[in-house]
């Protein structure tokens, strides 16, 4: 662990992003550019002493998972974010687990959709950020290890997953993720995260294994979706999606007609959050 490098390197890259770049208000009393020791460990999910102590050459030696969480704070790019890894005595993460790294500027347009239900998920399924809005539509995925990380694996595999849908809408949506899973996996290969899935469901699930003999071609990744929420019912929503080809992730965004029961609904999930019915 290079103590002085990695410390001057987590200095720099904090200096070098401004407050609008992560969605933080500018303020009237901020003289120097760049983001504060403070804003940096809030947005790592990290105590502020932990991340000045690291800026100060005497913090402890960062696990993996605590790199990993500063990349995420500090916006890196891949090569940021390995060169981050090295400095800290670490090998860089794995090529094939790379998918879990926002990109940053998908994590800039994400921090400007604060007040919007919007998630960056990656091809498998995986939802790798989302906001508070969309945790209280469509519950906090960050709960979820290993394979259940993937909602398509979850979406066969564990029936409180489909309680979002009207039960109506439960067979065009497993055509839809199943369709999915074997574009990805006739892209990704026999090695891929998406191959592990699919040997797993079709181990597990007999519904998809089904409908993966019919060979289904995927249509529009985010169709206008019926959302049923535990405490207003059901929402009709659509969907806008950014695609970001060199991560394969996608920025989801769930909206409703202005005016609508559904967009009333929408403004009255944002200000409840994720409260549920006594």
């Amino acid at each position: 662990m290079d103590r002085a490098r990695l410390a001057d390197f987590l200095r720099t890259r904090r200096e070098a992003l401004q407050p609008e770049d992560v969605g933080l208000p500018r303020g009237r009393r901020r003289r120097t550019g760049g983001l504060r020791r403070e804003e940096v460990a809030v947005l790592s999910d990290m105590s502020i002493d932990y991340y000045s102590r690291l800026e100060q050459q005497r913090g402890p030696h960062p696990s993996g998972q605590m790199l990993a969480a500063l990349a995420r704070g500090l916006r890196l790019s891949l090569e940021e974010r390995d060169h981050l890894f090295r400095l800290a005595g670490h090998a860089t993460p794995h090529r094939s687990l790379r998918a879990d790294h926002v990109n940053p500027g998908m994590m800039r347009i994400l921090d400007g959709l604060q007040d919007a239900a919007a998630r960056v998920v990656n091809n498998v399924g995986e939802t790798l950020r989302q906001t508070r809005l969309a945790a209280a539509l469509l519950g906090d995925d960050s709960v979820h290890t290993g394979l259940a990380r993937s909602m398509h694996y979850r979406w066969f595999t564990d029936p409180a997953t489909r309680l979002i849908y009207p039960p109506e809408d439960h067979a065009t949506h497993s055509r839809r993720i199943a369709a999915n899973l074997h574009d990805v996996h006739t892209r990704d290969g026999h090695d891929s995260r998406a191959a592990a899935i699919v040997d797993a469901l079709l181990a597990a699930s007999p519904e998809f294994a089904g409908i993966w003999r019919e060979h289904p071609v995927a249509g529009p990744y985010c169709a206008p979706k019926r959302i049923q929420h535990p405490r207003l019912g059901v929402l009709d929503l659509h969907c806008q999606t950014l695609v970001d080809p060199d991560q394969s992730q996608l920025l989801v965004v769930y909206t409703a007609a202005a005016g609508s029961e559904s967009h009333e609904k929408l403004q009255l999930l944002s200000v409840i959050g994720d409260q549920r019915l006594p």
